[in-house]
């Protein structure tokens, strides 16, 4: 299993995918051809996004196949040297990723070896369910479940912020929320400018911000990019 899960594409003030592009230019390594799966753009079109995503990625000397380009999505995962999902809305990107057959494929795939990239809704389809994500649902899948690629939640864009005045729930108490539900699992609170990278059973945490740890029955913890995570795994 390799996997790059990405919190979120761009830091404040900086570029697209700007500060993420040399750890995928690193795990990539020798890939040259990447499928990209574009569902999560919702506001924009995927031909926009594929540009988009090629603009970076042209540094790094790889192609960026596009899957709504594809007579056979299904088939193309299949074939695919690696893989990107993009961020965006992740109602809209499971939909279409459970109508065209893609979470099968690319959970087959990704047992398989073959390298896997995505940030914010792209890191949310690689969990069991998609239940962590921050977006509104703004379609209907046909059910919450994803590629369970890992065995944990993330929430990407993790933040501890409680902006003054504002009288609703922190992003920490609908975690909260969910683990009451769901007592059996954890959920990574991933900070913008971190990623996890999964290399067969090692899970790495990548950036300069702790993640935070989510667990019915135990207190919400940090822990740091150097400290052991296998419990996760």
């Amino acid at each position: 299993m390799r996997l790059l899960l990405i919190s979120n594409s761009t830091n404040a003030g900086e570029g697209f995918l700007e500060y993420p592009v040399g750890q995928i230019r690193e795990f990539l390594g020798p890939v040259r051809e990447v499928l990209f799966i574009p569902y999560a753009a919702v506001t924009f079109s995927y031909d926009d996004y594929q540009s988009k995503v090629q603009a970076r990625f042209s540094e790094l000397g790889v192609e960026v196949r596009s899957v709504h380009r594809e007579s056979n999505p299904a088939r193309a995962v299949r074939a695919a040297e690696a893989v990107v999902v993009g961020g965006g809305n992740t109602f809209a990107l499971i939909r279409a990723m459970q109508q065209q057959g893609l979470v099968q494929a690319i959970r087959e795939r990704a047992f398989d070896g073959m390298p896997y990239i995505g940030w914010s809704a792209g890191s949310n389809v690689a969990c069991p369910t998609i239940c962590t994500t921050n977006d509104m649902p703004i379609v209907e899948p046909a059910s919450f479940i994803a590629a369970g690629l890992v065995k944990f939640q993330i929430n990407p864009h993790y933040t501890d912020a409680h902006p003054d005045g504002h009288a609703g729930e922190t992003r920490e108490q609908r975690i909260l929320e969910y683990i009451a539900a769901n007592p059996e699992t954890y959920v990574a609170g991933l900070r913008e400018g971190c990623m996890l990278r999964v290399e067969g059973d090692r899970l790495s945490l990548i950036g300069n911000r702790p993640m935070r740890i989510f667990r019915c029955g135990t207190q919400p913890f940090e822990v740091h990019p150097d400290e052991d995570l296998s419990f996760l795994m």
